[in-house]
C-alpha cells in the first residue's frame, strides 16, 4: 500500500469515528457498535483487528436487539467504501458475526449488502482484479450460508421428513461447491488479508463437509425406507459426494500451495464406496421392475429357469422334461437357492463413514448449527 493511500485511510476512518461520536442512539444506529465496526473494518491492510471483531460479536450474544444496529452499520459502511480491504474486512466481521453461536444471527438471512459486483475505485482493474474476484466469491458464500441458516430455522419446528432431508443435504452441497470456487489467485494469494480469510474458509470447509458425511452416512442407513424418489435423489446426492471428495483433495492442495495456515495438513477424506452407489442402483432398479410386474411384465427371477436333473429328479406338475443328446433336462418355474443366496448381505455393513454410534431409522442430525 502507497504511503498516499495508508495516509488517506487512516484519515477516512478518524473522519468516520468523529462524525459517529456526535450521532444519536436510536432503535437502528448505536454509536459504540458502528465505531467497534469501523475499527474492525478500517482500511489498515496488514491484519485484522480480531479484538474489536470479538467485540462486535460479544455486543449481539449480549442482546439481540443489537443485531439491527449492526446490520445497519455493517451495510451502510460497505455501500460507501470503494477499497477492497475495507470490503474483505467487512465480510469478514460478518463472518465472525453469523460463526458467533448467538440466536439471533439464525434471523438475517440474506446479508443487507451487495457486493456481487464488487470493484475496487482506488486502482486500475488490472491490479485489483484478482481482489475483485476474492470478495465476489466470498459474498457469494457468505450470503448464501446466511440464507440456508434462515431457511432451516424457519422449516424446525416438526420433523422432517426423508425427501426434505435430502433437499437439505442438497443444499448443503450447493454451499460447499460455492467454497470451492474461492480460491485468491496471483497477487491476492500472497496478501496476509486474504490468507488469513482463507484460514477462515478452510474451517468452513472442515465444518461442512463432515456435516455432508454424516447426514449421507444416516441416509444410507434408512435407505430401504425410501420410496423410489427418494432413492434417486439418494443416489444423485451420494454420486455428487463423491466428486466433492475429489474437488475437496484437489482444494487442499491448492491451498497449500499458497501456505494457508490452517490447511498445512490434510486431513483424511472420507469418500462413498463404490458398494453405496450399486446398491441404490440397485434399489432403483428395483422399483423399475415392481413396477414392470404390476404392468404384467414379469421380472427375471420369476421366468422359467433350465436346472439339469438326474434319473432320480423330482419333476413338478408344472415342470416340462427336456431330452437332448442324451441329457434330460427340465424347466422349471422353481430357482435352485444356495446358502449365501438366503443370507441378506448389508452393503453397509462397513459403514461409508465409520460411526459406530449411528441407530437405523435414525433421525438426520441438525445439519445447520452454527
Amino acid at each position: 500500500m502507497s504511503l498516499w493511500r495508508r495516509a488517506s485511510g487512516i484519515f477516512k476512518d478518524q473522519n468516520s469515528l468523529c462524525l459517529v461520536s456526535f450521532s444519536r442512539r436510536t432503535a437502528l444506529r448505536n454509536p459504540d457498535i458502528e465505531s467497534l465496526v469501523i475499527k474492525s473494518t478500517c482500511h489498515n491492510e496488514s491484519s485484522f483487528d480480531s479484538r474489536n471483531i470479538d467485540r462486535v460479536c460479544r455486543w449481539i450474544r449480549l442482546s439481540p436487539l443489537n443485531l439491527k444496529p449492526l446490520l445497519w452499520s455493517v451495510s451502510n459502511r460497505l455501500e460507501k467504501t470503494k477499497s477492497w480491504v475495507v470490503a474483505l474486512k467487512g465480510m469478514y466481521l460478518m463472518h465472525n458475526v453469523i460463526n458467533c453461536m448467538a440466536p439471533c444471527v439464525k434471523e438475517i438471512g440474506r446479508l443487507p449488502f451487495d457486493l456481487s459486483n464488487f470493484n475496487d475505485g482506488h486502482s486500475s482493474q488490472a491490479k485489483t482484479w484478482y481482489y475483485n474476484s476474492f470478495i465476489r466469491t466470498y459474498y457469494a458464500f457468505l450470503d448464501q450460508k446466511s440464507t440456508l441458516v434462515f431457511q432451516h430455522t424457519e422449516e424446525k419446528g416438526y420433523r422432517m421428513t426423508m425427501k426434505q432431508e435430502l433437499v437439505l443435504l442438497q443444499k448443503l452441497q450447493a454451499l460447499f461447491d460455492l467454497l470451492m470456487q474461492i480460491k485468491p489467485q496471483s497477487g491476492a494469494a500472497l496478501n496476509p488479508l486474504v490468507l488469513k480469510a482463507m484460514d477462515a474458509i478452510i474451517i468452513e470447509v472442515f465444518d461442512i463437509y463432515s456435516r455432508l458425511c454424516k447426514g449421507i452416512a444416516i441416509l444410507l442407513i434408512n435407505i430401504y425406507s425410501a420410496n423410489k424418489d427418494e432413492a434417486i435423489m439418494s443416489l444423485k446426492v451420494v454420486q455428487k459426494a463423491t466428486l466433492q471428495g475429489e474437488e475437496l483433495s484437489l482444494y487442499f492442495d491448492f491451498c497449500q500451495e499458497i501456505r494457508v495456515v490452517n490447511a498445512s495438513e490434510s486431513p483424511l477424506i472420507d469418500k462413498v464406496p463404490k458398494e453405496g452407489i450399486q446398491e441404490l442402483e440397485n434399489i432403483i432398479r428395483g422399483f423399475s421392475e415392481k413396477s414392470d410386474v404390476d404392468k404384467g411384465i414379469p421380472r427375471k427371477e420369476d421366468e422359467k429357469a433350465i436346472v439339469a436333473v438326474t434319473e432320480n429328479s423330482k419333476v413338478g406338475d408344472n415342470d416340462k422334461v427336456c431330452v437332448r443328446d442324451g441329457f434330460r433336462t427340465i424347466i422349471t418355474d422353481k430357482w435352485v437357492k444356495f446358502e449365501e443366496d438366503l443370507v441378506h448381505k448389508n452393503p453397509f455393513a462397513s459403514p461409508l463413514y465409520n460411526h459406530s454410534n449411528v441407530k437405523v431409522n435414525q433421525d438426520l442430525p441438525d445439519l445447520i448449527t452454527f
